[in-house]
């Protein structure tokens, strides 16, 4: 499956090894994996995170097209609620026939998901979920959902 949800921190070696022995007999010439860790900053003990499904899996659908034009595959997991410092809450990579492709769609991928997809980010603090309202930004058309 191209785009995963898991509940919790990510499992990192399982999930990038997966996808390397799933895509390495493809003839991609590239595999390049972006992985997100939650830094321990400004007294949180982690993040938490709701995700709207639909909305990210359209999302997703259209990068997926993208990377198609262009020969490419894209995958990408992320986690449901919450993710302790030190741990990963996002994967993403990109396998290409050619490198160049997979380093520039890596890139343009990963901050879109930062500017666009349906996640809303909380910082876990005395053990309470508060919203991260200074690094969340307004989806287009997301109309009350602020």
């Amino acid at each position: 499956m191209a785009l995963e949800l898991h509940d919790g921190p990510l499992n990192v070696e399982e999930i990038t090894n997966r996808w390397f022995n799933d895509m390495r007999d493809k003839n991609y010439g590239a595999y390049i994996p972006f992985i997100g860790i939650v830094r321990d900053e400004d007294g949180i003990s982690g993040l938490s995170f709701d995700i709207y499904e639909p909305i990210l899996q359209s999302w997703f659908d259209a990068w997926q097209q993208k990377a198609k034009e262009q020969g490419a595959y894209l995958l990408m997991a992320h986690s449901r609620g919450d993710v302790p410092n030190h741990t990963s809450s996002y994967i993403s990579a990109v396998v290409s026939p050619q490198r160049k492709v997979a380093l520039k769609l890596i890139n343009d991928f990963v901050e879109d998901f930062k500017a666009n997809a349906p996640i809303w980010k909380y910082d876990l603090i005395d053990g309470k979920r508060v919203y991260a309202k200074d690094r969340s930004h307004l989806l287009s058309g997301a109309g009350l959902l602020k």
